[in-house]
């Protein structure tokens, strides 16, 4: 019986291992200069080498050869996931007492630490604070966060990263040399897109595939694809050029068609998320549907959400489209309020829709009704220095300019409502996650930037929780009462 190659092809030597130099050069200096620790905490995602590492780690203290075959009566392997309790720490504490068989140090390396009880972490805790100095400790988790901060304090903290793609495929490349088998590019990029980042579950695959493959072709991309149960590309690309088109038909019937393949819906998902990805910087409004699409893990009827979400995207903003019947309304709005241009107080006329119209409208502080022109005064009310010589503020174009150049800060402000007073910019963000981030040095930056790009005035920002209260005083009343509110108009009002 053939060896599994991800045990075949692990690293011997901390030169060997691939893609974590933050870790293995650290402790490859740390060796040679006779600096060793008596407690380390491998922390990091599944499949990364962080068991691989310690055991590296343990024979080269030792100055052990180290296969994968090799054992010692100094070096003892715990798994915290089977060993869990306070009985077995405390056997453990006894055990370390004695001094190594013949090893210049006895390591013990424990497995999935997280799992210890708390009982079990507070045993081990005793024995970390006074170590015998024979003895070192290798923990390795994959959830930090289960770690006590006291056992944390009393260990050297190595963190390991996620595989990159790049180092998947390299450390796949070098495998596929060394067992003359024939792969593409193509079929690597693809194995490596989905290991999650493990380089474990990369040579799991590839170890999978390679009995799954014809002797003359090798490993194909359409292998893999068909291996992972992948949708083609044609697919995904018909799913979010119909999704743009807003082209339901399509939609459904593509989506019949790969559920009929037997392609499971997170699938599906993932690869949409890709394609988007490799998208968004010449589409950015396709950032709106990659975060809709992120949420569809929640639901609990996965195929139903997505092929909803993928029909009621639109791609572009509402505030920055405008239907015909829309811009009929919009033209006759400048007729009638073209008499009153000269007035500074006025809202500008040309509002893309009606949902702008009123953002716009509500952003107008105060705005008196329109008088005829006999009563006007002759000269406008005076403005400060400060905002004289700025262009009238107008929020679908504030929205436009954000959507062209500061995508994610449009994603956030798209979801606000304005409302201006004097100097002052009221941003109502209908929640404190949005306001946090408007908040944020990063973001009021960007925003300020942007009222100068298009030569609005200065205003002093403010940013609220809450939904733009109700013009009508009554309607604001209740909506206070209720806890806050928007001002919904009907048919026929």
């Amino acid at each position: 019986m053939g060896k599994a190659l991800y045990r075949k092809y692990r690293s011997r030597s901390l030169e060997e291992v691939v893609g974590q130099p933050q870790v293995t050069e650290l402790l490859a200096r740390a060796l040679k200069q006779g600096r060793i620790a008596h407690a380390y905490l491998f922390t990091g995602p599944k499949g990364v080498g962080k068991t691989s590492i310690a055991r590296i780690l343990a024979h080269e203290i030792n100055n052990l050869p180290y296969t994968d075959e090799s054992t010692h009566l100094d070096i003892v392997e715990i798994d915290a996931a089977s060993n869990n309790g306070v009985e077995d720490i405390r056997d453990l504490r006894e055990k370390v007492r004695l001094a190594p068989t013949s090893a210049p140090k006895k390591v013990y390396i424990i497995d999935e630490v997280h799992m210890l009880s708390k009982p079990a972490f507070n045993a081990l805790l005793k024995t970390l604070e006074e170590p015998p100095e024979h003895v070192v400790f290798i923990l390795a988790t994959t959830d930090i966060d289960k770690i006590p901060g006291t056992i944390l304090s009393r260990t050297q903290r190595h963190n390991f990263r996620r595989a990159t793609d790049a180092d998947i495929v390299k450390n796949l490349q070098r495998i596929a040399k060394e067992e003359d088998v024939t792969v593409s590019n193509e079929a690597l990029e693809i194995i490596a897109r989905h290991s999650d980042g493990s380089f474990r579950d990369s040579v799991s695959l590839f170890d999978q595939l390679v009995s799954l493959a014809d002797k003359k072709e090798g490993i194909s991309k359409s292998l893999v694809s068909t291996s992972l149960g992948l949708a083609t590309d044609d697919h995904i690309e018909a799913l979010l050029e119909a999704s743009v088109r807003h082209d339901i038909a399509v939609i459904s019937r593509t989506l019949d068609e790969l559920a009929k393949r037997g392609t499971p819906t997170k699938t599906i998902l993932h690869q949409l998320v890709e394609l988007i990805h490799q998208r968004m910087v010449q589409q950015p409004e396709l950032i709106q549907l990659l975060d809709q699409l992120l949420e569809l893990h929640k639901a609990t009827m996965p195929d139903m959400k997505l092929l909803t979400t993928l029909a009621l995207y639109k791609d572009a903003p509402r505030d920055t489209v405008q239907a015909p019947a829309e811009k009929n309304m919009a033209s006759t709005a400048t007729i009638t309020e073209s008499q009153s241009a000269n007035d500074p107080e006025d809202v500008a006329a040309n509002i893309p829709t009606p949902k702008a119209a009123e953002n716009v409208k509500k952003a107008s502080s105060k705005a008196a009704p329109a008088k005829p022109a006999a009563e006007r005064p002759k000269t406008a009310p005076k403005r400060s220095s400060k905002m004289k010589a700025a262009t009238e503020f107008d929020w679908p174009k504030l929205l436009e300019h954000v959507r062209t150049h500061h995508v994610a800060l449009h994603s956030v402000l798209s979801r606000c409502e304005p409302e201006i007073s004097g100097e002052t910019l009221t941003l109502y963000t209908k929640g404190q996650f949005y306001k946090k981030r408007l908040d944020d040095s990063k973001y009021r930056a960007l925003l300020t930037k942007s009222l100068g790009e298009l030569n609005f005035a200065e205003y002093e920002i403010e940013t609220k929780p809450t939904a733009l209260p109700p013009k009508d005083s009554q309607a604001a009343k209740v909506a206070a009462m209720m806890g806050g509110g928007e001002e919904v108009k009907l048919d026929g009002e």
